[in-house]
């Protein structure tokens, strides 16, 4: 198997797309500056963060105590990590130089043998690395080394590189072969030393990453056996057992699982690494081991938004079709880490199924977790809400019908802002003589051997275009992932180069559309298809969605909410011969977005009565369907993604 394609860096990348624009923006403006203020306890009415005082007191620059979740360190390293993507798109002189001072005070926190984490710098430093099940020292570590890769990569700043590189080099003289024999309980230092291996070209720090993935699962008691050792708990309140070794994927090796088990952010994360490794050392038996772990996810345990994680017990997935409308996890965590492992997963094989799910992602259950403002954010994203049930009643207490303005565990709201400020990276790989574009966002790529400007009206219209600058030998192949909801043979689907038409059969293969040629200086590759209003149906072993259908337009799933649409939403019936009218929003909140005007039906019964012998009639009416990402923005109402179908 051939070593993965190139990735592209951010600050390659200049967005420039009249969707994608200002989302990335309102990160940059509103978010990133809000979780700084959070992180220094200057926003009043938020749960407290105590984030970077905690560095501050380790690095005795301040007195106190720890303050927040044992892996309160991570969230400064991912704000971190957005902030240097945030520089590379757009530089901030000021923003740097804040930034630069925290990266100073995380050096004065590190102790002289390389270990950094401040709990137990502060706390409890005489038990430091006795509890990998429960205290996520290395997932810590696994989230600054990524924070030093990009900030590394964007501006040439090199201080936190060498910070985790120290910490990276004290993890390597503890744990491998002939040493202590630990594998972390939430996994991400994986993927922080494939970061570090990449920026550094160090082969230790992946063979480290090789480690931990490997010894996983080689023997499943290690947590058990670990907690007996040690004879203490960190979250005895939350009982957590060690001999529950699927929650972690520890019960089996990473080539022996086949199905996507546990908690669904340390699964992923770990499948990332996997692909990462598989792809930098070109590993055909890791890459197969991924590939089973992906089609599990994809074709039998994901909601129709991109969400997975079926359950709030555990955060966890549950079993195959087990796929819960109004009682769904789906954190936005998982939902951001298979955006990760969908980009691994193309880097090794340009195939289009991957960056289907990669888009589907993107436009549904990852930007959902944020408002159309960017000042509140949902860890939970359901696919059916209630209120006066949803938020209160057992069981459906995850499941909140608005976004909360911060979270005492604030592990996504930093996870979205490095997704967002990265999103030119995803969107290209380059390899051999081909460039591969996998998502339709309007930006300008400098790229190694093109300048690429791309136009789009994408989501809300199928109108692309890329104009072609060669750099050296115009020689090369342009390849542009075709969504596979597009049909190839429809006369609405056209592709012209410079204004010749371009026979899409001849050139498509695995999603891709494959265009060779010498380029030469501003060649214009343009793209148009159709963008109907489709019906999805499930699998019927998805005993929720039996009979019941779901409404996309282009990559956007769309769901029914009671501020459209009335009370009881649960009445409303979609025809068989369904009429859509796509519509553009021209005011308040939801302005800018694509609503739906469909034909339908509200079922109605005669009697007050909790049961009737008498059959609901049908009485006509129009409802109307928003974006997923953008319901809970106009105030607690209910809320559906699965709507029944006319019988």
């Amino acid at each position: 198997m051939k070593k993965a394609a190139n990735e592209i860096a951010v600050k390659q990348v200049k967005i420039q797309d009249g969707f994608w624009s200002e989302i990335q923006n309102r990160m940059i403006d509103v978010v990133i500056p809000f979780q700084e203020k959070v992180l220094k306890d200057e926003v009043p009415g938020v749960p407290k963060s105590h984030a970077i005082e905690n560095f501050r007191i380790a690095a005795g620059l301040s007195e106190g105590e720890f303050y927040g979740m044992v892996f309160q360190d991570s969230d400064v390293a991912k704000w971190l990590e957005g902030v240097a993507y945030s520089l590379a798109v757009r530089p901030d002189a000021g923003l740097e130089e804040r930034a630069d001072a925290i990266i100073e005070i995380i050096e004065k926190a590190q102790q002289p043998d390389g270990y950094l984490d401040t709990y137990f710098i502060v706390k409890e430093p005489e038990r430091r690395w006795q509890n990998l099940q429960e205290c996520h020292e290395l997932y810590c570590a696994g989230h600054m080394m990524e924070a030093a890769a990009a900030y590394y990569q964007s501006t040439g700043k090199d201080r936190l590189l060498h910070i985790t590189e120290r910490l990276a080099d004290h993890i390597i003289r503890r744990f491998g072969e002939g040493k202590e024999r630990g594998v972390p309980g939430h996994q991400e230092v994986e993927l922080g030393l494939m970061r570090l291996y990449q920026v550094t070209g160090k082969e230790n720090y992946k063979q480290m990453a090789r480690f931990f993935l490997e010894e996983r699962g080689k023997n499943p008691d290690y947590f058990y056996e670990e907690k007996v050792k040690r004879g203490w708990q960190h979250w005895g309140q939350y009982n957590l057992n060690p001999i529950d070794n699927t929650y972690n994927q520890a019960h089996k090796t990473i080539y022996e699982q086949d199905k996507a088990v546990g908690h669904s952010v340390r699964a992923v994360y770990m499948y990332t690494a996997m692909a990462a490794l598989a792809g930098a050392d070109g590993d055909r038996r890791l890459y197969d081991a991924c590939l089973t772990l992906w089609n599990n996810i994809v074709r039998q345990r994901m909601y129709i938004t991109g969400g997975i994680g079926s359950t709030a017990e555990g955060e966890a997935f549950s079993l195959d079709y087990d796929l819960p409308n109004d009682m769904a996890y789906a954190e936005t965590c998982a939902s951001i880490a298979m955006v990760f492992f969908a980009k691994k997963m193309l880097e090794i094989e340009p195939d289009g199924s991957y960056a289907d799910i990669m888009e589907r992602e993107l436009y549904n259950s990852t930007i959902s977790g944020i408002q159309l403002d960017g000042k509140r954010y949902f860890y939970v994203n359901p696919l059916e809400v209630n209120p006066g049930v949803s938020g209160k009643v057992s069981g459906y207490k995850h499941v909140l019908p608005e976004r909360p303005g911060w979270y005492e565990c604030a592990c996504c709201p930093p996870n979205l802002v490095r997704l967002v400020t990265a999103l030119g990276a995803y969107a290209w790989s380059e390899s051999g003589d081909t460039i591969y574009s996998h998502l339709f966002i309007g930006q300008k790529a400098e790229l190694e051997k093109a300048e690429i400007v791309v136009e789009s009206s994408y989501p809300w219209e199928g109108r692309v275009s890329y104009r072609v600058t060669p750099k050296k030998d115009g020689s090369f192949v342009l390849a542009v992932h075709i969504p596979s909801y597009v049909k190839v043979e429809d006369e609405e689907t056209v592709v012209t180069v410079n204004g010749e038409p371009v026979m899409l059969k001849d050139c498509l293969r695995k999603g891709y559309l494959y265009l060779e040629r010498r380029w030469e200086e501003n060649d214009r590759v343009e793209i148009r298809f159709a963008m109907p209003v489709r019906k999805l149906f499930a699998n019927q072993k998805v005993r929720e969605d039996a009979g019941c259908v779901a409404i996309m337009r282009g990559p956007v799933v769309y769901c029914f909410e009671g501020t459209d649409n009335g009370e009881d939403i649960q009445a409303l019936r979609i025809p068989r011969q369904m009429q859509a009218e796509a519509l553009l929003c021209r005011e308040g909140v939801l302005k800018g977005n694509v609503l739906l005007k469909i034909n339908g039906f509200r079922m109605k019964t005669g009697s007050d009565e909790l049961y009737s012998e008498e059959r609901p009639q049908k009485e006509e009416t129009v409802l109307t369907a928003v974006p997923y990402y953008a319901w809970a923005n106009r105030g607690e109402n209910q809320m559906r993604v699965w709507m029944l179908e006319e019988v």
